[in-house]
This record gives structure tokens, C-alpha cells and sequence, in this order.
């Protein structure tokens, strides 16, 4: 099998020099707990990670899109989209991404007098539900101030920041509900508009017709569709087809199928009119984007 361990197309990661972590291992904002690595590795075909006697830290793993695996205490667990582990030390582990559908991670390896706080037994994926709530995008936001933040780590200011916030990334994780629950109380712009958009998504595979759209969410079609374009500027029909366009090229970008295997799964019924709706959404034919994405 071909494995690979790092040199992924699209990776970002940041490694903590052992002079800042020795810096900073008796700091009292950072002692309890800091980053000494952080990344992110889109999409990442072949990657394998193996540790016959494990590491001094842990590990935070969160699938965004994709699939992957690890095996633990003699274990194999698969991980999917929207699921989260973490590797606690000193433990015999691996790791990698499905062949078919590889995952995109982002992850942190994380040391400190409260690190073990943050794990979670017994050690198998936990999911995370994309919700009306869920606050999916407030997760990622938080990393990517923590990430950019270690890129500076030199500088003490800087990573004391990045530890600080880990505490929230990391607590987001184990209190989820909680973390949902705030956001909830304050109130959600676009709620509506959210609901329709996660049932589009788990229905993707659908050919739904906006009176079934409507049926649903117990409102005329003259009136469901008012309030989604009032809050989202787009059609309800439209804003579907888009979420089919964008589940297509996941598949010709990292899946083996064929296009004559894709347009039925997402609920088209004719070649020729899937091409022409890809086509007019992303600019190009299928065929045309499954040779340039797998070539770049």
C-alpha cells in the first residue's frame, strides 16, 4: 500500500522550536497548557502515521470532510466527516486517511499540566452534528487565530495568546453543547435559512421540488421562498442545485467514481443536463474538472 507521511498538497503546519516550548514550560499563563505543533492537511491521500510506543503528547484530530481511521488498544476505528478524537501519550497508536474519500484534518499537539482534562474516554471518535447551532465555523475561526498566532511564536506575547485560546478550542470540543448553547441564547441570523440549508444537505442526494421543500417546513412555496431569498439573496431551487454542484466536485476531486456513477447519486436523472448545470455553476465540463483537479 502507498503511504505517505507528510509533503500533502495544501498542507499548513506550524512546529514549535524546543527553545520556545523550554521557554515557556514554567510560564504560569502557558504551563497548563500549549501547542507544540498545529496543522492542517487538506484532503491528504495516503497519509499514514504509525507509533509503535506512542509520544509525550496528545493528539487532537478533527475530520471536517472525508474519511479516515486509526487503530488504538488494538481498536480500528473509522473517522468521518464532523468527527473529532484525541490521542492521549504514551500510547501505541496509527492512523491515516481512507483511500477512496481521504480526509482533510486539522490538528494539534498539545502538552501541559491540564492537557489530560481535555481527553475524553473511552478513546473513539466523537461526533459533532451539523446543526443549526453547531458553530462549525466559529471552531475552524478559533483555529486559525491560534494557528496564525503560533507562526509568531518567537515572540512570547504571541504564544501565550495562542495558549490561552487553546483552552477555548480545545473546550469547544468536550462541551459542545454548552459551546452551542450560547450562540443560541444571543439568537442566530438566518436561522431559517440554516434549517433549510442542513436539510438540504442531508438531502442532497434528492431530487426535491420546492413544494416538497415548502410541505416540509409547513409553508406555502410563495412564502418559503420569499423568506430564503430574503435572508440568503438566492432562489431555494438554485441554493440546492449549488449544494449538488459542490457535493459533485468532492467526488470527481477525491473519489474514484465515474461521472455516469456521480450525476444518479445526486439525484440527477440525465447526463447531458448534469453536465450542462455543472458547467454553467462552475464554468467547465465534469470531465474537464476531474482532469484539471487531479493534475494540480
Amino acid at each position: 500500500m502507498l503511504q505517505q507521511k507528510e509533503g500533502f498538497k495544501g498542507q499548513r503546519l506550524v512546529v514549535i522550536s524546543p527553545e520556545v516550548i523550554d521557554n515557556n514550560e514554567h510560564n504560569p499563563l502557558t504551563m497548563s497548557l500549549y501547542a507544540t505543533k498545529i496543522g492542517l492537511f487538506p484532503a491528504v491521500k495516503y497519509h499514514f502515521i504509525k507509533k509503535d510506543t506512542g509520544v509525550d503528547y496528545y493528539i487532537l484530530i478533527y475530520c471536517t470532510s472525508g474519511e479516515g481511521w486509526y487503530k488504538v488498544g488494538g481498536n480500528t476505528y473509522a473517522i468521518k466527516e464532523n468527527h473529532y478524537l484525541i490521542l492521549p501519550p504514551n500510547t501505541p497508536y496509527s492512523y491515516g486517511a481512507d483511500r477512496a474519500n481521504p480526509w482533510t484534518i486539522y490538528w494539534i499537539h498539545f502538552k501541559g499540566k491540564l492537557a489530560s482534562s481535555f481527553l475524553s474516554l473511552p478513546i473513539i471518535p466523537y461526533q459533532i452534528l451539523p446543526e443549526v447551532d453547531s458553530r462549525l465555523q466559529d471552531r475552524i475561526d478559533m483555529f486559525e487565530e491560534i494557528y496564525e498566532n503560533l507562526e509568531l511564536s518567537f515572540h512570547s506575547n504571541h504564544y501565550n495568546y495562542a495558549s490561552l485560546c487553546l483552552f477555548h478550542f480545545l473546550a469547544s470540543f468536550k462541551y459542545d453543547s454548552q459551546f452551542r448553547q450560547i450562540r443560541n441564547r444571543d439568537g442566530i441570523e438566518n436561522q431559517f435559512s440554516q434549517k433549510v440549508i442542513y436539510y438540504m444537505r442531508e438531502n442532497v442526494e434528492h431530487n426535491l421540488t420546492l413544494d416538497q421543500f415548502a410541505k416540509h417546513f409547513n409553508y406555502s412555496p410563495s412564502h418559503f421562498s420569499a423568506l430564503f431569498q430574503e435572508e440568503t439573496k438566492q432562489s431555494p431551487i438554485k441554493y440546492f442545485i449549488n449544494l449538488k454542484i459542490e457535493k459533485a466536485c468532492q467526488y470527481l476531486e477525491l473519489s474514484n467514481l465515474k461521472i455516469s456513477d456521480i450525476y444518479p447519486k445526486l439525484g440527477f436523472k440525465d447526463a447531458a443536463y448534469f453536465s450542462r448545470i455543472f458547467g454553467k455553476v462552475m464554468g467547465i465540463s465534469p470531465s474537464k474538472y476531474k482532469e484539471q483537479e487531479r493534475n494540480v
